[in-house]
C-alpha cells in the first residue's frame, strides 16, 4: 500500500538554496512547503548579500562625491546621517524579503512559519504540535557568523557581520579580523563613510583564496585610501577600557607584539553551518565539523533526505546554495540534472572598489596541483571607456592549457568585474577559447573590451597594449 505525505517536498530553510529549490520542484510538479523561523530569504536576503550591497552602493555615492568636487561644486556634508544609510539598506532587504513570500505564493508553496525538527525520514515537527509529512526533505538551515576565542560577539563592541549591517551609528574606528570578502567588503564601506579601519589576516594576504597577483592590486588600492593591514597576524586578546574603547593585543609571524586601540572589533573569520538542533541525530545523520555529508545530487546518506548550501561542504556562497537547490529539485522530480556542481565554474565576487571576480585555477593552485599553465593579462588602462570614467586601476588574467587552449581560471580586479567575469565563464562553460573571445566584435567604449584584448594577448595580438 503507498504511503499517503502531506507533501512531495518540505524545504527546511527559505534562503537563496531553500526558496529556489521549493520554486523549482513546484514548477515540476511537486506539491511542496517551506518551513521558516525567520523571514523569508535567509542570511543573504535580510543580513547578507542584499543589505550589504545597498550599503556599498552608497558608500560609492559618499566617496564619488569628490567628482563632484572637482567640477567646482560645493559639498556641505555636515548634516551627513548614516542612519539614513542603514534604513535604506533595510528598505531593500524588507522589500525583497515580501517579494520572496510573493513568489512562493505565485508557485503554490505554502509557508509554514516556526522552527523545523526532523523527527524520522519523513516527518518534521514544527513549533510544539505541528506534524508535517513528506516524501521528501531538503535541509537548508544555512550558517551564522563564527566566533574566535577571546573576541565573543555581544552585537555592541564586538560585532559580527549581521551587526555591522545593523549599525545606526558609525564607529569612529575599528579592527576587522579576517580579510576574506566580508571582512574586505565591510573595509570599503567603512572606510569610504571615514571610518579608521584595520584589517588583520592570520594568510599573509587578503582574500587568501583568490590569485595574488589580483588581490595585490586590490590592496594597494585600499591601502593609498587609508585602510591599515595587518597580514601574517592573529588577534591574540582584548581589552575593554574605562573610556569605552578596545585595546586589542596583535601578534606577528615573528612573535612581536602590537597593541591597536579601537571603539569596535568586527569579527569576520567565516561562517559556521546550522546543523544542531534540527533532529539530524534523528535519522542517523552525523556531521562532519558541522557540515553534512552529501553525495551526488546532494543526497545524504539517508534517502529521500538532501542537504544543500552552507551545511554542505562547498562554497558558502547564494549562488552555489541557489544551483544546489535547483540540482535537488529536477533529481527528485525525475529529471536528469547534473550531479554536482563543478567547482571550477562558480564565480567568486567581492564587492568593494576596485571590485575583484574570478572562477578556476589561481596561478597558485595550478602550481601546486602542477597543471600546466599559461596567463595572459590586459590592464585596465588599455581600455578607452576605463580611462574616460576614472576607473582605469585594474586588471584582466586569463588563465589557459598552453597545449589546448582551453581556458582554465579567469580573474579580473577593477570596475564593474563581478559583471564582466560572466563572459569568461560563458566561454569556459561552452568550451571556448580565448580566440573565440579575442574574434568577437565588442563594442567601444566598454570595459569588455578589456576582456577581449586579455583573450588577444592570449594569442599574442593584443592591439591595445
Amino acid at each position: 500500500m503507498e504511503v499517503k505525505y502531506d507533501y512531495d517536498l518540505l524545504v527546511i530553510g527559505s534562503g537563496p538554496g531553500g526558496y529556489v529549490a521549493a520554486i523549482r520542484a513546484s514548477q515540476l510538479g511537486l506539491k511542496t512547503a517551506v518551513i521558516e523561523k525567520d523571514k523569508p530569504g535567509g542570511v543573504c536576503l535580510n543580513v547578507g548579500c542584499i543589505p550589504s550591497k545597498a550599503l556599498i552602493n552608497q558608500a560609492e555615492v559618499f566617496r564619488n562625491s569628490r567628482m563632484l568636487e572637482d567640477m567646482g561644486i560645493k559639498l556641505d556634508k555636515s548634516g551627513f546621517d548614516y542612519s539614513k544609510v542603514f534604513k535604506k539598506s533595510r528598505k531593500a532587504a524588507n522589500t525583497l524579503a515580501r517579494g520572496i513570500e510573493y513568489l512562493l505564493k505565485k508557485n503554490n508553496i505554502e509557508l509554514i512559519k516556526g522552527k523545523g525538527f526532523i523527527e524520522s525520514p519523513n516527518q518534521v515537527l514544527v513549533g510544539d504540535d505541528k506534524r508535517f509529512t513528506a516524501k521528501n526533505i531538503i535541509v537548508a538551515t544555512g550558517s551564522r557568523p563564527r566566533e574566535i576565542p577571546g573576541f565573543t560577539i555581544d552585537e555592541d563592541t564586538v560585532i559580527s557581520s549581521t551587526g555591522a549591517l545593523m549599525l545606526e551609528k558609525l564607529p569612529k574606528d575599528i579592527i576587522i579580523l579576517g580579510a576574506g570578502a566580508i571582512g574586505i567588503e565591510f573595509a570599503h564601506i567603512l572606510n569610504a563613510f571615514g571610518v579608521e579601519v584595520y584589517v588583520v589576516e592570520m594568510m599573509d594576504c587578503i582574500l587568501p583564496l583568490e590569485d595574488k597577483e589580483i588581490t595585490g592590486i586590490l590592496q594597494k588600492s585600499l591601502k593609498k585610501r587609508g585602510i591599515k593591514f595587518y597580514t601574517s597576524t592573529k588577534a591574540v586578546s582584548m581589552d575593554k577600557m574605562d573610556n569605552n574603547r578596545i585595546s586589542v593585543t596583535l601578534e606577528d609571524s615573528k612573535g612581536n607584539k602590537i597593541e591597536q586601540e579601537v571603539e569596535k572589533v568586527l569579527v569576520a573569520v567565516g561562517r559556521t553551518p546550522n546543523t544542531e538542533g534540527i533532529g539530524l541525530e534523528n535519522i542517523g545523520i552525523e556531521t562532519d565539523r558541522g557540515f553534512v555529508p552529501v553525495g551526488d545530487y546532494y543526497q545524504t546518506k539517508v534517502k529521500g533526505v538532501f542537504a544543500i548550501g552552507d551545511i554542505v561542504n562547498s562554497p558558502l556562497l547564494a549562488h552555489v546554495a541557489s544551483k544546489e537547490g535547483e540540482i535537488v529539485a529536477e533529481f527528485i522530480a525525475g529529471l536528469n540534472p547534473e550531479p554536482r556542481i563543478d567547482i571550477n565554474v562558480i564565480p567568486s565576487a567581492v564587492y568593494c572598489e576596485p571590485q575583484i571576480a574570478s572562477f578556476g585555477y589561481t596561478e597558485e593552485k595550478a602550481k601546486a596541483e602542477g597543471i600546466d599553465y599559461k596567463k595572459a593579462v590586459f590592464p585596465y588602462r588599455g581600455a578607452g571607456k576605463s580611462v574616460a570614467i576614472e576607473k582605469s586601476e585594474g586588471m584582466v588574467k586569463i588563465l589557459y592549457d598552453p597545449s589546448t587552449s582551453e581556458i582554465l581560471g579567469a580573474h579580473i580586479v577593477g570596475a564593474e568585474a563581478t559583471e564582466l567575469i560572466h563572459e569568461l565563464l560563458l566561454a569556459k562553460w561552452g568550451e571556448l577559447i580565448p580566440e573565440d573571445i579575442a574574434t568577437m566584435v565588442h563594442a567601444h567604449p566598454t570595459l569588455s573590451e578589456a576582456v577581449m584584448e586579455a583573450a588577444r594577448s592570449a594569442e599574442g595580438w593584443a592591439i591595445h597594449f
